[in-house]
């Protein structure tokens, strides 16, 4: 029992060091998936997809309502990791205002009108066999939310990735420390052991002088 306790912290250090090891191998493959799958859908940012530029393309559109607007830029680029996949969300819902006037989902009437301001009474809605026409401003709106909502996804992946890299670290350094001061303690216990056997250690008899 002494024993295992003598040893307790190199066991403890080796356990925290193992699971810090699969926690960040863990971690840097949950990265690796998001960026390999972001690479594959081939998204490229449109030139307009910088702050200066969606911003003075909002007030062109007439978007009074359109902030915050995005303070980074994927312009031209490939979208290839979690944080340049929210940026890239960011600009799609500037772009969804613009293709509806400045309104959100729940402010757009359900179905299409001819005068383009659309109603939610289906008898006054453009009919097409015999079925009121959807409003496709409102469609617009439903794309970009399913698509903005996997990019975000993405981004939150991408962090927790991170995350598990860090609490990896962490577990990793807190059992080489663990394993440190179960040594440095172990031989200040066997080092002050030491004077006490050389006290009760008997010493051999001199030879008496005649």
């Amino acid at each position: 029992m002494k024993k295992f306790v003598e040893i307790g912290g190199f066991i403890a250090g080796g356990i925290l060091i193992v699971f810090g090891v699969v926690v960040i191998a863990m971690g840097l493959s949950g990265r690796h998936t998001v960026n390999t799958s972001l690479k594959q859908q081939q998204i490229v940012g449109t030139p307009d997809m910088t702050p200066a530029a969606i911003k003075a393309e909002a007030l062109k559109a007439g978007l009074k309502d359109a902030a915050p607007y995005p303070t980074c830029s994927v312009a031209n680029v490939t979208v290839s990791n979690g944080t340049q996949a929210r940026c890239f969300s960011q600009y799609m819902r500037i772009h969804a205002l613009e293709a509806s006037g400045g309104l959100y989902y729940s402010q757009m009437p359900r179905y299409a009108t001819t005068d383009g301001k659309g109603t939610n009474d289906a008898t006054k809605a453009i009919q097409a066999n015999g079925q009121p026409v959807d409003n496709a401003a409102r469609d617009t709106w439903v794309t970009e939310t399913a698509l903005s909502t996997a990019l975000n996804m993405s981004y939150m992946a991408d962090q927790l990735s991170l995350f598990s890299i860090v609490i990896g670290f962490a577990l990793f350094l807190s059992g080489i420390g663990f394993a440190i001061l179960d040594y440095a303690a172990l031989h200040r216990r066997r080092a002050a052991a030491e004077p006490a056997r050389a006290a009760v250690t008997p010493q051999p008899a001199k030879p008496v002088v005649a």
